[in-house]
C-alpha cells in the first residue's frame, strides 16, 4: 500500500488482511478496518463498509477494501455508490479455492459477474505470481481517467500460496508487467488522461465572446479534479452566474455572490430561471441527470449547450450538445483561462440574482424547521465542518442551505441515492480528518439503515454529530405523495413504530438530546461540539412536522420552470 502511495490508514479491512512477511504475500484471515494508528476497526454491517470507502474514496482517492466470501454480496450497493460517484476504490474480496469455482460450494458467489455493471474493470487472481501485477493494475485503474471502482477476487487456494515479490517502485509501474502493455497499445484508454483538443478550447473561447448571457453549471468533475480554484477564476473571468448540482457541491463556494445554488427538481429559481434564460451553457463536470435536465428536449432551449467532461461516454448521453471538450476539468479550465480576456454582463446578473437564490420558509418560535435546524448548524459549527448526508429531504435541505467551501466538505451519494449511506460517510471522514468538526445530516428513515455502526463510532472514538431531522415518515416519498400522487399515502409512515434515538445512542454510551423547540437548538449543538471535543459522538433528534416539503420543486420529465412548489 505504502507502494501504491496509500496512507495505511485508508485501508479498510473486512475478514482478509495482506500482509508481506519475508518478502512473500500471504492473506491471513481476520476481521478489521484499519484506524489511522493502524489498529483494528471492525464495523457492524459490511455495506456500512463501503461507504465508509466511498466517503475516503471522495476525500483521498485510492482506498482498498478486503472481504471474504460472505460478505461479498453486501459490497454490491457500496460498490454501485462509488461507480455512480467516481470514487476511486479498489475491493479485495476472497472466493473459494479453484477447484470448487463453478460447484456451488458453501458462501460461493461470482463477485467479478455480480459487479462487473458497476465497476471499471473486475479480475479473478487464480495464481499467487500475478498478484503483485494485478494489485498494480487494478489500483492504476481506478485512479486514471474517470475514477472508478475495480474489484480483485482471489481465490482461497492462492490467498495461501506463497511466492517470491520484490518491490517495484510506483513510478515504474506504468512500464512494468502486463499494466505497460496496456497502455502501450491503447490509443485512447481508460488508463490514460484525455488531452483536451486545443481547436475545442479555441471554438469555445469564441463563443464566450459571442454570448451575453452565459451561464455555468459546477458539476463533480470539478471537486473529483479539485479544480475549484481554476474554476472560480473562470466563473470571475466570464463573468457568468454559477449553479450546483448535488455532487458538485464545494467546487465552487455556495457563500460566492456568482452562485445561485443547485439547479434541476429542487434547483432555485435563480439557477432554473437562468437556465431558460441564458444564450451559452457551460456544464463542467456534470451528467444532466434526469434530477439537472428533467425534460432534455426542452432544457436550456435558448442556449448553445457546451459539455466539458474527462468521459467521453457522457457527451450526448442525456442532452444534445452543441460543443464538447474532453479533459479533464483543472486542464481544460487553464487552457481556457489562458486564452479568455476579462468579461462584464452586469444586466444578465442582475437579471438572474434578482430571483431567490434560497427558499425562505416560515419561521415560527413554537414549531421546529429544518431551516432553523440548519441555520443553527452554520452559526454554532466551525465554518470547515465536513457534512456527510444520506438521502431525501433532508439531504436537499442541507445542500440548500448549507453552504460548502472546499471540495470534499460535502458527501453524499448523488448517482445512486444511497439510504444508510451518511453515517459510515461520516466516520470515514473523521477516520481521515481527526481535526475537524463532521456532521452527519440524516432522516429517521435512513438512520435505521445502518444506525447501529454507532458502535464502530463509540468504541473506536471516532466522534460524529448526528443530526436526525425527524419527521415519523419516509418524507422525500410521501412529498411525491402529497404533490403527484393526490395524498394517497402508502407504506411511508413511521409513526408508532420509531425507536427512541436518544435511548439508541446511550445504549452505545453515547449522549443524545430530543429537541422539538427552536429555543433547545444552539443549547444541544453546544453540547454535541463539547462531546465531540472529547472524542464522544452526540445525536440530535429534531422533531420536524410531517408536512415539510423541500422546495422548490419541479415534476419529472417537466420543463425545469414549471414549478410544483416554489
Amino acid at each position: 500500500m505504502r507502494i501504491l502511495g496509500i496512507d495505511p490508514g485508508y485501508a479498510t479491512i473486512g475478514f482478509g488482511l495482506i500482509e508481506r512477511e519475508r518478502a512473500q504475500y500471504r492473506m491471513v484471515t481476520y476481521g478489521a478496518i484499519t484506524t489511522p494508528a493502524g489498529l483494528p476497526l471492525s464495523r457492524r454491517l459490511y455495506q456500512i463498509g463501503t461507504d465508509m470507502e466511498d466517503l475516503i474514496g471522495q476525500l483521498k482517492p485510492d482506498v482498498i477494501s478486503i472481504e471474504e466470501l460472505f460478505f461479498n454480496t453486501n459490497l454490491t450497493t457500496g460498490i454501485a455508490t462509488a461507480y455512480m460517484d467516481s470514487s476511486s476504490v479498489v475491493f479485495i474480496s476472497c472466493n473459494v479455492p479453484q477447484n470448487l469455482i463453478g460447484r456451488d460450494a458453501f458462501q460461493e458467489v461470482d463477485i467479478t459477474g455480480i459487479t462487473m455493471p458497476i465497476t471499471k474493470s473486475t479480475y479473478l487472481v487464480r495464481d499467487v505470481t500475478k498478484l503483485a501485477d494485478t494489485v498494480r493494475e487494478a489500483f492504476a485503474l481506478a485512479r486514471s481517467g474517470r475514477p472508478g471502482p475495480v474489484v480483485i477476487d482471489i481465490t482461497r487456494d492462492v490467498t495461501s500460496a506463497e511466492c517470491d515479490y520484490e518491490p517495484l517502485p510506483l513510478e515504474q509501474h506504468a512500464a512494468s508487467g502486463h499494466l505497460a502493455s496496456l497502455i502501450r497499445r491503447a490509443y485512447t484508454s481508460s488508463l490514460k488522461m484525455p488531452e483536451a483538443d486545443l481547436d475545442d478550447v479555441e471554438k469555445l473561447v469564441e463563443m464566450i465572446a459571442e454570448s451575453q448571457k452565459p451561464m455555468l453549471i459546477c458539476g463533480g468533475g470539478v471537486v473529483r479534479s479539485r479544480a475549484h480554484e481554476e474554476f472560480r477564476q473562470f466563473v470571475r473571468r466570464i463573468d457568468a452566474p454559477v449553479a450546483i448540482t448535488v455532487m458538485g457541491g464545494g467546487g465552487v463556494s455556495g457563500r460566492d455572490v456568482m452562485t445561485t445554488g443547485m439547479i434541476g427538481m429542487h434547483g432555485s429559481v435563480a439557477s432554473n430561471m437562468a437556465c431558460d434564460n441564458c444564450d451559452l451553457l457551460i456544464a463542467v463536470g456534470c451528467r444532466f441527470s434526469d434530477r439537472v435536465a428533467l425534460k432534455p428536449e426542452t432544457f436550456a432551449h435558448q442556449a448553445k449547450i457546451v459539455h466539458i467532461d474527462i468521459d467521453r461516454a457522457e457527451i450526448n448521453k442525456n442532452v444534445q450538445t452543441d460543443h464538447h471538450i474532453i479533459g479533464d476539468a483543472k486542464q481544460v479550465l487553464n487552457l481556457l483561462l489562458e486564452r479568455l480576456p476579462q468579461y462584464e454582463h452586469k444586466e444578465w446578473k442582475d437579471f438572474v440574482l434578482s430571483f431567490p437564490r434560497e427558499t425562505e420558509y416560515g419561521e415560527s418560535e413554537s414549531v421546529l424547521t429544518p431551516k432553523q435546524v440548519l441555520s443553527a448548524i452554520a452559526r454554532k459549527c466551525p465554518q470547515d465542518s465536513i457534512v456527510a448526508t444520506d438521502v431525501g429531504q433532508h439531504q436537499m435541505w442541507a445542500i440548500q442551505h448549507l453552504h460548502f467551501d472546499y471540495p470534499g466538505q460535502l458527501l453524499t451519494s448523488g448517482g445512486f441515492g444511497t439510504m444508510g449511506f451518511g453515517l459510515g460517510a461520516a466516520i470515514g471522514a473523521k477516520q481521515g480528518n481527526p481535526d475537524k468538526t463532521v456532521i452527519h445530516i440524516t432522516g429517521d428513515g435512513c438512520f435505521r439503515m445502518n444506525g447501529n455502526e454507532l458502535a464502530t463510532e463509540a468504541y473506536y472514538g471516532l466522534p460524529v454529530i448526528t443530526v436526525i431531522f425527524n419527521n415519523r415518515n419516509l418524507g422525500m416519498v410521501r412529498q411525491w405523495q402529497s404533490l403527484i400522487y393526490d395524498r394517497r399515502y402508502s407504506q411511508t409512515s413511521l409513526e408508532n413504530r420509531s425507536p427512541d434515538f436518544v435511548k439508541f445512542a446511550d445504549a452505545f454510551g453515547l449522549k443524545g438530546r430530543r429537541v422539538t423547540q427552536p429555543s433547545e437548538l444552539e443549547e444541544a449543538i453546544t453540547e454535541a461540539l463539547a462531546e465531540s471535543a472529547q472524542g464522544r459522538g452526540y445525536v440530535i433528534d429534531c422533531a420536524i412536522n410531517a408536512d415539510e416539503m423541500v422546495h422548490p420543486m419541479v415534476n419529472g420529465g417537466h420543463h425545469i420552470t414549471e414549478f410544483l412548489l416554489s
